[in-house]
């Protein structure tokens, strides 16, 4: 139950204010340019973790590299974890591959339009989803980010603590108006990443808030790296403890090879 619901004028007062606020404040971000629901695919997978200001150059990069959905699906694993290094959490990449070909074979290469049919394509949960058929097809859905969650914990919740995304999605379909859903969304994942600046991490009040670990000295760092040094050339595990020292790196090499992100050719290991 929602404590304290809010009226539908309290609603409207809200979302003229959120409006008002981005008209002057908006951002200039390359996928709100573009109407491609595969470009647009593209950018929600690279932003479920990874900032902004990382995401820009590498979309550019991606897209050059694999302008289309069948050119994706096309391609090799091993081309497409190089496009994507930098950004990190690489089996988005392996995802959107896969999800790429699914696309390609079962949508005859069209992204669908359906929450219920994007959540069965690999890597792409409930709210990824949401937000591609809002961004790509003006569709008034209602779902979640941490933006967007920071705005409404900040105006209904800031005075209670293990707040359930249920409350909030609540709060949030009654918002979303048919009009232009894709640009009242623009507005609330602007003025949310202006709230985390100035007021901090409300996300913290949310019942589903986890603090994402250390990346310096953590086994994602040894990911990454070994993901970088077989992105230039294949070699043995011998060769590459003589670049990494850490004692992990069995249980990585062995965890990336489980998950299909790299392979093994005879003694060599590659992408």
């Amino acid at each position: 139950m929602i404590a304290n619901i809010p009226t539908p004028k309290q609603i409207h007062k809200l979302q003229k204010e959120i409006l008002a606020w981005y008209a002057d404040n908006q951002r200039d971000l390359p996928w709100r340019k573009d109407r491609d629901p595969y470009h647009i695919l593209i950018s929600e997978v690279m932003l479920q973790q990874t900032q902004v200001a990382r995401v820009i150059p590498k979309y550019h990069e991606f897209l050059r590299r694999f302008p289309s959905v069948q050119a994706l699906a096309g391609a090799e694993l091993g081309d497409v974890l190089r496009a994507w290094n930098g950004l990190g959490y690489n089996r988005r990449a392996k995802f959107l591959h896969q999800a790429a070909k699914c696309i390609a074979n079962e949508y005859s290469g069209s992204l669908p339009q359906e929450v219920s049919q994007l959540v069965k394509l690999p890597g792409i949960g409930v709210n990824t989803a949401g937000a591609v058929v809002a961004y790509a097809f003006n569709q008034p859905i209602a779902f979640l980010e941490t933006n967007i969650r920071t705005v409404f914990i900040y105006h209904f919740f800031a005075d209670k603590t293990a707040v359930a995304d249920q409350e909030i999605l609540h709060l949030v379909n009654q918002t979303v108006g048919p009009e232009n859903p894709r640009e009242w969304y623009w507005a609330l994942m602007d003025y949310g990443s202006y709230l985390k600046q100035t007021t901090g991490n409300l996300n913290k009040l949310s019942k589903h808030y986890s603090k994402q670990s250390k990346f310096e000295g953590s086994k994602r760092q040894i990911r990454g790296h070994v993901l970088r040094l077989l992105g230039t050339q294949s070699l043995t595990y011998e060769q590459l403890i003589q670049q990494i020292t850490d004692p992990r790196l069995q249980e990585v090499v062995d965890d990336l090879l489980r998950e299909g992100l790299i392979t093994r050719k005879g003694q060599a290991l590659t992408l």
